[in-house]
């Protein structure tokens, strides 16, 4: 399979983009040039591969063999706060079928991104650029699944599952850190937490937090 999809929007308009599963047997949702005002959820039951529905801003977006790629024109941090005041929810609502195993890339950064995936297949989670008011509902791990995090991050949480394995490391210190039942007002250089069975159990979270954290959250829901 070989289909390659394209759709070049006009800069201001409201859109729905979706694209059939064919035989697709995996996923990757990447964000070529960052991403904000985003909620992100999936589909059970639904034929396609995804379905999204953006407003304000609609993005370049193109598919091919299972991969879904969004690119934004360059925004500045006012136009994105001016839209968010105009519509008053999220550009971008994406839908991801479950079926299938996934794979998220967010390349330079994403703010006010929430992310309901407990019912994924969740292969890993890149971020580079740094993330600020993200808030994932991360599903049952199978295997070690990497969620690393280049940048920073602030207003950071991660919920996984009861009784789900995980282990944080974090460079460039923390302020308002939470792993747990344990909470720290402000550590200096790395520090490395984990739960006491996460270099037993074959399926866990291995986190990584480049660049430092603020107000960072890793906790069981």
């Amino acid at each position: 399979m070989n289909n390659l999809c394209s759709y070049e929007p006009r800069r201001e308009e409201h859109q729905d983009s979706a694209a059939p599963l064919g035989r697709a047997t995996r996923g990757r949702l990447e964000f070529v040039r960052g991403a904000s005002l985003v909620t992100i959820g999936t589909g059970a039951a639904m034929p396609d591969l995804y379905r999204a529905h953006f407003e304000g801003p609609t993005p370049r977006v193109t598919m091919r063999d299972g991969a879904v790629s969004i690119q934004y024109r360059r925004l500045s941090l006012a136009e994105w706060a001016r839209y968010a005041l105009l519509w008053g929810h999220h550009a971008a609502v994406i839908a991801l079928n479950a079926a299938i195993p996934w794979q998220l890339f967010i390349r330079d950064g994403v703010s006010r991104l929430t992310a309901d995936l407990h019912g994924l297949q969740l292969s890993g989670l890149t971020v580079t650029g740094g993330a600020s008011e993200v808030a994932l509902q991360l599903p049952r791990p199978a295997g070690v699944v990497a969620i690393r995090i280049a940048g920073g991050a602030s207003n950071l949480t991660l919920h996984r599952p009861s009784g789900v394995a995980a282990a944080i490391r974090v460079d460039g210190g923390a302020s308002k850190l939470t792993f747990d039942d344990q909470h720290f007002g402000g550590v200096g250089g790395g520090i490395r937490l984990a739960t006491p069975d996460a270099t037993t159990k074959a399926d866990r979270y291995e986190i990584e937090i480049a660049g430092g954290a603020s107000k960072l959250t890793v906790a069981t829901r």
